[in-house]
This record gives C-alpha cells, sequence and structure tokens, in this order.
C-alpha cells in the first residue's frame, strides 16, 4: 500500500529540513513525498535539492495559494493514501505511518485520523496544546466537533470521486474538505489513538483572534453549504470545544509547578 505525503512550500526554508527529516526517517519504505512549492524566493528550493533523495515528485510554480498547491500534489499522487505535512510540522514518530497503513488494512475505512500536539515554534519540546481525538460518530459534526486536518489520511480514490480542496472558503478549506467528506458525503473513518503530528504553533486561522474570527464565519458558511443543521448555532459552539484542550494543560502546569514547590531543593 503505498502513501502520497504532500507538502507544499512558499517560503518555508525555516522549518522545511525538519519536515522532510521526519518522512525520511520513516520505518515505512512505500512513501511517495511529493513536494509543491509556490515559487519561493528564500532558501527552499536548494532544501528541496539538497533533500532530492527523499522527495519524490517537486514543482516549483506561481499558485493562487495553500490549496490550490494541495490540489496539485493531490493530481501529483499515484499513491492509495494521501496525507498532508505542512512545511513546518513534523510527523511525530518514526513509525507513525507504518501505523496509519496497519489501520487501514484492519478497519477497511476510506479514511483515518489521530492526536495532534501544538507545540512552540522553536522549542518544539515545549507543548502548547494537546488535540485529542476521539472515537468517529458523523453526528459529531453537529456539535462542532472536526478531526485534527493534520493527521486526516483518505484513499486516493475517494478523492478522486469527491474533489479537492474549494480555495475560496480560504483558511477553513480544510474544514470544509472534512465536512463534505465525513458529513454530506458519509464516506467511513477511523480514530487511530496515535500521536501522528506536531505542529508549530500560529497558522492561518490560529495565528491571531481576528484570524480565529474570520475562520468561524467561514466554518459557518461550510456548515451550510454541506447541509450541517442549525449551522450558525454550531458554529459558535465549535472553538468552545478547544478550551478543555487548553484547560488541561493549565491545570497540567499549575500541577507541576505545586510539585516542585513542595518537593526538597536538591543540589
Amino acid at each position: 500500500m503505498k502513501v502520497s505525503l504532500i507538502t507544499v512550500t512558499y517560503n518555508s526554508a525555516k522549518y522545511l529540513q525538519n519536515a522532510i527529516q521526519s518522512v525520511y526517517f520513516q520505518d515505512y519504505a512505500n512513501i511517495e513525498y511529493i513536494v509543491v512549492d509556490g515559487g519561493s524566493s528564500d532558501e527552499t528550493l536548494s532544501i528541496i535539492e539538497k533533500n532530492s533523495s527523499c522527495i519524490t515528485k517537486w514543482i516549483s510554480e506561481k499558485d493562487s495559494g495553500m490549496y490550490d498547491a494541495i490540489n496539485k500534489g493531490m493530481k501529483m499522487a499515484t499513491g492509495d493514501i494521501i496525507g498532508i505535512l505542512n512545511s513546518d510540522d513534523m510527523l511525530a514518530s518514526k513509525n507513525v505511518i507504518s501505523k496509519i497503513v496497519a489501520c487501514f488494512k484492519e478497519q477497511e475505512v476510506d479514511s483515518i485520523f489521530g492526536d495532534l500536539l501544538y507545540v512552540d515554534a522553536e522549542e518544539t519540546s515545549r507543548i502548547h496544546r494537546f488535540w485529542k481525538g476521539l472515537p468517529y460518530k458523523r453526528s459529531l459534526f453537529k456539535t462542532g466537533w472536526m478531526p485534527a486536518h493534520p493527521t486526516f489520511y483518505v484513499r486516493k480514490d475517494v478523492v478522486d470521486q469527491l474533489g479537492g480542496y474549494q480555495q475560496n472558503y480560504f483558511s477553513a478549506s480544510d474544514f470544509e474538505f472534512m465536512t463534505r467528506y465525513l458529513y454530506k458525503h458519509r464516506i467511513s473513518s477511523f480514530y487511530l489513538p496515535e500521536l501522528i503530528v506536531k505542529m508549530r504553533k500560529g497558522g492561518m486561522s490560529n495565528g491571531s483572534l481576528k484570524k480565529r474570527i474570520r475562520a468561524n464565519r467561514r466554518d459557518y458558511l461550510a456548515m451550510k453549504e454541506n447541509q450541517v443543521p442549525f449551522a450558525l448555532v454550531v458554529s459558535i459552539i465549535k472553538p468552545l470545544r478547544k478550551l478543555p484542550q487548553y484547560l488541561g494543560f493549565i491545570y497540567q502546569g499549575k500541577e507541576q509547578e505545586q510539585t516542585a514547590a513542595l518537593s526538597p531543593a536538591t543540589a
């Protein structure tokens, strides 16, 4: 079973090497790694060329944004399964693709998803938030739930049938994509309780409050387009579902501080 991994780049030199290395060190051999560059002017292309032994296919040309570039990568893909690895993210472990493939084979589903860590951009050992998945139920979309998009892997024949990302949703295009696939078209899915990706904090929809509000409006439009009931109410609930992820780490951090304060000093 071949896995096509797609990384989109545009002036991504700062963190790209980390993403590529996380693919290179996978213990699963049958990976088609595709890099789609938007015409970078920094050192991105030299990093791609330096890692040509790991990268199966790559192109560099102007595009109309990240999701246009992903769609190009999907058209280039020849694997049985397609996944996306952002240029500043990392696969969480060397055997994560092996686990994903095993899950597809065992569960015989159209898609799988797993867990995600938001980490500090520079100190990646510092965790900001843990996105813990849930056993898959289509009805969860009615409560504002969604899988962590960077952990979402789907069969290529399903993509060929249902199409790629709709760019008019901008930063909410990933949410529209999963809502269309999982809710509207009812493709099968399975939650793999494994850490799939470490994602650097900040991004198209999560970099600021203003970005999040704008993305939330687009989430509403995506729900409405794909017939999710009470889309306006659900779009309000959706960001609130993430609060336990933040609060869990705040509580954990305070607990660690209290433990350290009570512990005797050591030389």
